[in-house]
């Protein structure tokens, strides 16, 4: 249907690359493990959101732009680098709201909207994700197929909801093994901390990664 083969081969490739760490499972994790699973599952939606956009903007040939486009490509890419760096000094920088004297004081929250478009901007700000899906997905369409852009649409949004999934068990996963571990403030500071300094990394990383 649509011109699509190996279905399933897509859907476990799929599952398998979700599944590999990088900024998007460390924002869920860290979010689960300092605010519980309604923050962790707040950034796997919008990390979502952000695929979903380079799914689209890839259907419509935009993405392509930044395959062909040295310029388009730099400038994304040192976007979202910034942008993770600003994150990882969030993090970095995090201190403890004053709590009661009997109570441990606990990390200052973030609001779920901010976490939210915390995972759109992280997402749609890595030209790496745009150039893995006109990579990855076209593979997996027929040459002669008559509509090859629903064919990517339809792939894509397998690719995102079974990634969403995952991104949601993580979010659980992470906030029960804190709940289970009984985290004090000062460890889920370190932890954000931790966190951050390899949000450094991958930062750094995505600003000096090549087009090609």
């Amino acid at each position: 249907m649509f011109g699509i083969h190996d279905l399933s081969l897509f859907v476990v490739s799929g599952l398998l690359l979700n599944i590999m760490p990088g900024p998007d499972s460390l924002l869920i994790m860290t979010r689960s493990a300092t605010q519980g699973w309604r923050a962790g599952s707040a950034a796997a939606l919008g990390i979502g959101t952000g695929t979903f956009v380079h799914i689209f903007a890839a259907a419509l040939g935009m993405s392509a732009i930044l395959a062909t486009s040295a310029a388009a490509f730099t400038v994304v890419k040192l976007l979202g680098a910034a942008y993770i760096l600003y994150l990882a000094i969030g993090m970095l920088l995090s201190k403890r709201a004053v709590g009661s004297a009997v109570q441990a004081p606990a990390l200052a929250p973030l609001p779920l909207r901010r976490i939210y478009g915390q995972g759109i901007l992280t997402n749609v700000l890595n030209p790496k994700v745009a150039l893995f899906f006109l990579a990855f997905v076209p593979q997996f369409i027929d040459a002669n197929a008559p509509h090859k852009a629903l064919a990517f649409i339809v792939l894509g949004a397998i690719f995102n909801i079974n990634g969403m999934l995952w991104c949601h068990a993580l979010a659980l996963f992470t906030a029960q093994a804190r709940a289970r571990l009984k985290l004090n403030p000062a460890v889920t500071q370190w932890l954000n901390r931790a966190t951050g300094g390899l949000f450094v990394w991958l930062g750094v990383k995505l600003a000096l990664a090549k087009q090609h």
